[in-house]
């Protein structure tokens, strides 16, 4: 006599939306964050340089290529 087993019925997980109250103090920081990379890459460099030298430039020279900023 063959035995057939039923596959057990799970339920998915209840999904429940997260607040915008909830998600704006990290969109915010993660917004700063991105305008912080983006001065970096973009435009650390000569008259609006805040630190001073190549240290910067060299660390980003790709990214900034890559991106389409001109440096030289």
């Amino acid at each position: 006599m063959a035995q057939t087993a039923a596959a057990p019925t799970t339920a998915a997980p209840a999904l429940t939306p997260i607040s915008l109250k909830a998600i704006a103090p990290w969109a915010a920081f993660f917004g700063i964050l991105m305008l912080i990379l983006l001065y970096f890459v973009g435009a650390e460099q000569g008259a609006t340089a805040l630190i001073s030298g190549e240290g910067v430039h060299e660390w980003v020279h790709d990214g900034r290529h890559l991106l389409g900023f001109p440096c030289h």
